[in-house]
């Protein structure tokens, strides 16, 4: 029986693993959706994963500034309202969640110039730790977020 595009990829993700000490498979698909790379054949694993880590501070960031500079893109209407109940202190966790994000999206941008793997374990052990540490402070702020947005959608009466 041929063996699957995921079971490739997991098995070549195992030997660096083994070699790195990286974090296991399944931990960084549920964070990273690293699954989406056994379409790829590549001979530099590390930097399709570093890739897909990148993608989802990429997402972060642009979201962050839409709260932090919200008049410098097009902005969703959304945002307006939320920006208009959310407290100062989250608006400066966001700004240092920004800060701490944008590190790591230089840091990948050093990586796509220079390329390395041990650099590239690094990064992705780097952040993976971060990553756990930022998780609980970002459920918390969507959390807030969220419940900002809907206090303000209730307290809005439309006309029809």
């Amino acid at each position: 029986m041929e063996e699957s595009c995921l079971e490739k990829l997991k098995k070549d993700y195992a030997k660096l693993q083994k070699k790195y000490r990286l974090p296991s498979f399944s931990e960084l698909n549920e964070d990273f959706e690293i699954e989406k790379l056994q379409d790829r054949e590549t001979d530099f694993l590390m930097r399709g994963i570093r890739r897909t880590i990148i993608e989802k501070i990429a997402a972060l960031m642009r979201f962050f500034e839409l709260i932090l500079n919200p008049a410098e893109a097009a902005t969703p209407l959304f945002v307006f309202a939320i920006l208009r109940g959310i407290k100062s202190e989250t608006k400066n966790t966001v700004e240092k969640l920004y800060k701490e994000l944008s590190v790591y999206e230089l840091a990948s941008l050093n990586l796509d110039i220079q390329y390395s793997e041990k650099e590239e374990v690094k990064f992705v052990n780097d952040f993976t730790k971060k990553w756990k540490e930022m998780k609980p402070v970002l459920a918390k702020i969507t959390h807030e977020l969220s419940i900002v947005w809907k206090d303000e959608h209730k307290e809005r009466k439309y006309l029809g």
